[in-house]
């Protein structure tokens, strides 16, 4: 069989598997493939997969059907962190026929042949983890507006609750000089804003050779280069863990005039207790100091929160510690987590494993505050006038952006505005929380 032309990608989970994906559907333009949507025909459907959740899990089998029932003679490769953590149990998902873990995944063009001739499904091409030291270079494209530039993959912490280390491997970073060229690259496409991403981007600069961990660049020093990059405005730090977020990182972005005033630190718990059994690298009163020091020096940053409820021997207490602890903060909005039981994980087989039901209930209590919170945040901006950067609406008469500090903004539609920056005046929330004001 010759080789199929035309591929269809559909990336679950987070924005580096975004980066990847992106990457990855460059190299089979430059072979020759026509790239279709998803929801269209396709000879290959490639499935870039996420395992932080049970239900990433059932999604990736979702998908495959959507894929078989658009065209049932279709092959279909699934890559990413299940395929990673369980490729056995993924390859016998009826219709899948390629799996790819992370050593082979950026390889999948080598075996698009191999599956056009073999007769059998669920073929596996992985190998250890342990074994996965190098760094695949990516980059999002395709929504003009902004890109998300991968710049550092695994990681070397050992929370108890996550697979991360397991499905991505040892922590390990680009280059400066190659994520400086990356930008450049980024910005002659014409997209305006990158935002950094990894898997712990705030260890950027190890590098393990020969079974050794070196370093010879921190995280400060790869936004100390970047800062100068022309043709890109605005660059966001996706995600950051606290006890990496320093003070010279946090004192870097107050005065610099391309990183934006926002930080998105994750928290889990506001209980010290359940954040030792989390093994977390931190306690709450450095997370306290953390926000409380870029609040003094950028009272207008935003500071966004991933949580996670319902983790094991978390107590009503424990919980209300939490609430409380979070309700004090200067922060912004919540990214809202319930937990998991994960394969291979402490966590999972810990005692005291909270009801289902009341886990739920505690996620919607902090969604709930979450709400409050934003709301807040964007009440204290109100009559301030804050540079946007416009990008079309999913509806066709709209278009929504971002301040630099992360307020979401819905207006009439202007298309000589689209892709650029604009100073705005914001005026009014509505009932969404979107913001509206005068250009």
């Amino acid at each position: 069989m010759a080789t199929p032309n035309t591929v269809a990608f559909h990336t679950l989970g987070c924005k580096l598997n975004f980066s990847e994906t992106s990457s990855i559907q460059r190299k089979f333009v430059e072979a020759g493939f026509n790239v279709n949507p998803f929801d269209e025909p396709a000879d290959v459907y490639i499935i870039n997969t996420c395992s932080v959740t049970e239900f990433a899990d059932r999604k990736c089998r979702k998908v495959v059907r959507d894929a078989l029932n658009i065209n049932p003679e279709a092959k279909v490769v699934m890559v990413g962190c299940y395929a990673q953590l369980k490729p056995k149990e993924i390859s016998d998902i009826p219709g899948v026929d390629l799996v790819l873990g992370a050593s082979e995944k950026f390889n999948v063009l080598n075996y698009i042949d191999e599956i056009s001739r073999a007769p059998e499904k669920g073929l596996i091409k992985s190998c250890e983890i342990s074994e996965v030291n190098d760094f695949e270079s990516s980059f999002s494209f395709g929504d003009r507006t902004r890109s998300f530039l991968k710049v550092q993959d695994g990681c070397d912490y050992k929370c108890s609750f996550c697979t991360i280390p397991q499905a991505r491997g040892k922590s390990r970073s680009d280059t400066i000089d190659n994520v400086v060229r990356k930008a450049n690259e980024i910005a002659a496409l014409g997209v305006k804003e990158i935002v950094l991403t990894g898997v712990n981007i705030g260890d950027f600069g190890l590098t393990p050779i020969d079974n050794t961990v070196t370093r010879e660049h921190t995280f400060l020093d790869l936004i100390t280069a970047l800062d100068t990059v022309g043709g890109i405005d605005r660059f966001r730090i996706s995600s950051i863990e606290p006890n990496l977020c320093s003070d010279d990182i946090i004192r870097f972005v107050a005065q610099s005039q391309k990183f934006v005033p926002h930080f998105h630190m994750p928290l889990q718990s506001g209980s010290n207790d359940i954040l030792k059994a989390m093994r977390r690298r931190y306690n709450k009163e450095l997370y306290a100091e953390r926000v409380s020091l870029i609040k003094s020096i950028m009272p207008h940053c935003c500071i966004g929160v991933d949580v996670i409820v319902g983790f094991p021997l978390e107590t009503e207490g424990h919980f209300s510690e939490t609430y409380n602890f979070i309700q004090d903060l200067d922060i912004s909005y919540l990214h809202v987590f319930t937990f998991s039981e994960r394969a291979k994980t402490p966590a999972a087989e810990m005692s005291s494993q909270i009801p289902m039901d009341i886990r739920r209930e505690r996620n919607k209590r902090l969604r709930i505050l979450s709400e409050k919170k934003k709301r807040a945040f964007y009440e204290q901006h109100l009559g301030q006038t804050r540079t946007v950067l416009f990008e079309k609406s999913k509806k066709s008469e709209m278009m929504t952006g971002f301040t630099d500090n992360y307020i979401k903004v819905n207006l009439p539609l202007e298309e000589n505005k689209i892709n650029r920056l604009a100073q705005m005046t914001l005026s009014s929330i509505n009932e969404k929380g979107l913001v509206s004001g005068i250009i």
